[in-house]
């Protein structure tokens, strides 16, 4: 695999179940050795420098891995502090996220442990953004918040990548990764199928113009859907 992602770009990295994509992910954010090769984040080398590569990205894993006895508040806190943000920024950046995610004083002060999976997903990606990184890793951000949320949540992120914030983003939802992002990466076994803008990587798989991103990752990904799909018709229908 040999990618490149520029600073303040919205990248969609695409590719269905076992695709590799949270693999890489982990490797880009320092969780994980990778068997060769090299891998730069933020400047930075990720092998030779965890540490420091930590302290310039957010990372929103698919199931957020929180401290489940502390209030979504506190776990703020936690995260500010560890990001060597004061007290006063920390009180305000929490107040401000909280508000995005529709988190009342309510929700803020209960213990994790009492969390939907929605709300500790707003919790951890609150946790991701309260230091505002200079990379940020989303690993299928929106599953489980609601529409409502989910579209302010389109926009702050959004505001951010037009600010200089790179934004790595995973997600099997297509339609939210065609509306949200600048360039995508298609990825299948562990190998880079296309990569590029969304006319980029139509013109690698031979689609038309105007083609809905979904049709194009199913015919870079899975040629024989059709015929699949027909074989089970034939007694299902």
């Amino acid at each position: 695999m040999d990618l490149t992602v520029a600073q303040g770009e919205f990248f969609g990295f695409l590719g269905p179940n076992g695709a590799g994509k949270s693999t890489t992910m982990k490797i880009l954010s320092g969780l994980m050795r990778p068997t060769a090769g090299s891998v730069h984040v933020a400047g930075l080398d990720v092998l030779r420098h965890p540490v420091r590569v930590k302290a310039h990205i957010g990372v929103l894993p698919e199931e957020p891995v929180l401290y489940e006895r502390l209030s979504g508040r506190e776990m703020l806190w936690y995260a500010g502090r560890l990001y060597g943000l004061d007290g006063e920024t920390i009180e305000q950046r929490t107040d401000d996220l909280f508000r995005l995610m529709a988190l009342d004083e309510r929700d803020a002060g209960r213990m994790i442990v009492d969390y939907s999976m929605g709300m500790r997903k707003k919790v951890g990606l609150a946790c991701a953004l309260v230091h505002r990184p200079r990379v940020l890793f989303l690993d299928e951000p929106f599953n489980g918040i609601d529409a409502v949320t989910s579209r302010a949540i389109y926009r702050v992120l959004r505001g951010a990548a037009e600010g200089g914030m790179t934004v790595f983003f995973t997600s099997h939802v297509l339609e939210v990764a065609e509306s949200l992002c600048t360039r995508f990466a298609i990825i299948h076994e562990g190998a880079i199928r296309a990569a590029g803008t969304l006319e980029e990587v139509r013109a690698v798989s031979g689609a038309a113009p105007g083609t809905p991103l979904g049709e194009v990752f199913a015919d870079l990904v899975d040629t024989d859907v059709a015929e699949r799909a027909d074989d089970v018709l034939a007694w299902l229908g």
